[in-house]
């Protein structure tokens, strides 16, 4: 059996969206996974610069609404943002909402390369937390 997981944010434009991908990488085909945002805000280059930096294209996802997915059994919800936890509408059909903070890359100041490497490093702080998640689900 496949776990359903939705990865919540508020764009749904970086983090959920990196997330997503990177679940779907690493597990292969042992997840159905989707991404959402409380106010989703298109796609961010920065976060498809990122993944395709280690071997993962993200480009053709698009950024949705959590509302699409209200109707949807899912064993996992992780918000990996404090606002979307914190205006993130209750999942009954939610086996498990899990919270993971992770900092806003979109919101980097500086540099082009400073930009970057904020992405790069939330990219794998990501994954970090994929791989440990993937560990205790199996």
């Amino acid at each position: 059996m496949n776990h359903k997981v939705l990865f919540l944010c508020t764009g749904n434009s970086c983090r959920s969206q990196m997330a997503e991908g990177m679940l779907r990488h690493l597990a292969r085909d042992r997840f159905e996974v989707a991404s959402a945002g409380t106010h989703p805000a298109g796609l961010n280059p920065g976060a498809v610069g990122a993944m395709r930096e280690i071997g993962i294209d993200i480009s053709p996802h698009r950024s949705k609404r959590v509302n699409e997915y209200l109707d949807t059994r899912f064993d996992y919800v992780i918000t990996v943002c404090d606002r979307a936890k914190e205006t993130c509408p209750v999942f009954p059909v939610a086996s498990s909402q899990l919270h993971w903070s992770f900092d806003d890359p979109a919101a980097a100041q500086g540099s082009a390369e400073e930009r970057r490497a904020v992405f790069r490093r939330v990219r794998d702080e990501i994954a970090e937390h994929i791989r440990r998640f993937i560990a205790q689900v199996q």
